[in-house]
């Protein structure tokens, strides 16, 4: 009985109760209710309550990812994480990606669905829209050449200072881990510093286009992956200074580099398929500023 307590003799992690599960479940229900409720306009007990529902949820869920992050980075430390957990960490993180790809086929389905078959008459009021052409009468496109030609050099770019950082840790060079890190935590920021100018600025809207829906929705929803990559490395950036990564264990930040790649893939489909061939024959803004 004396060793019932004693450490495993296995290279698995056992994760230890935690409240964390639960209450995000309940955080995310929480919040799905909410914005039911607030995107119809139903009324809660007789008051209007969508919206404070939702942001209630919403925030009890990112804390309780925050909290449950720490004690994730904790384990990590105490040396829960052996090699064989870090196998099935990458395994984790991988599929991850995988769903974060399809979720953005569905958004190159949308764009090459209306894009190639703009006259199609069984898709309700398509034509009205479209004109039977893509890109669609009266649509004036964003110039791929001037600042999405930029945001691409910034990420091309960013790609590289991350993949220095990474290079950095494994030779144990924590200035160049630091530096790298920092570059890119820049880059990030100042791509989407050109993007928001860029949206606020665009020569169509998001409502009644189906140019607009398809444009906004799929580099809209890339921009949020790289405000949460820039969140990602931001906090990699502050665990460097504390000295938590190592050569051989630093799976926080390696995955926060390829979740980074990731971003940067995406990006070159977006570039290529919707700014420069979905512009192909329509009239180019003279100059987005």
């Amino acid at each position: 009985m004396a060793d019932g307590h004693a450490k495993p003799n296995h290279d698995y992690h056992l994760v230890a109760p935690s409240p964390w599960p639960l209450l995000a479940s309940i955080f995310a229900f929480t919040t799905a209710v909410g914005l039911i409720f607030w995107m119809k306009g139903l009324p809660l007990a007789g008051l209007k309550l969508g919206s404070l529902l939702f942001g209630a949820g919403l925030i009890g869920l990112l804390s309780i990812m925050a909290f449950w992050w720490v004690d994730v980075v904790k384990e990590a430390e105490s040396g829960d994480h052996t090699q064989v957990v870090q196998i099935s960490h990458r395994y984790g993180m991988t599929l991850f990606i995988a769903s974060e790809v399809m979720f953005f086929v569905a958004w190159f389905w949308a764009f090459f669905d209306a894009s190639l078959f703009p006259g199609e008459a069984i898709q309700y009021a398509r034509v009205a829209f479209t004109g039977g052409h893509w890109p669609p009468k009266g649509i004036e496109v964003i110039d791929p050449w001037h600042l999405p030609l930029i945001n691409t050099l910034i990420l091309l770019t960013s790609g590289t200072t991350v993949t220095w950082a990474h290079h950095a840790l494994l030779e144990n060079d924590r200035e160049g881990l630091k530096k790298g890190l920092a570059s890119t935590i820049l880059l990030g920021l100042l791509f989407t510093s050109i993007q928001a100018y860029e949206y606020a600025h665009a020569p169509f809207a998001f409502k009644n286009s189906i140019f607009g829906a398809t444009f906004f929705m799929a580099t809209g929803f890339h921009g949020f992956h790289v405000i949460v990559g820039t969140i990602f490395l931001i906090v990699c950036f502050f665990r460097a200074n504390a000295g938590q990564f190592t050569p051989k264990q630093h799976l926080g930040f390696e995955f926060a580099a390829w979740y980074w790649h990731f971003v940067d893939v995406v990006w070159l489909f977006l570039f290529s398929c919707i700014y420069v061939w979905g512009s192909w024959g329509a009239v180019t803004e003279a100059s987005v500023g």
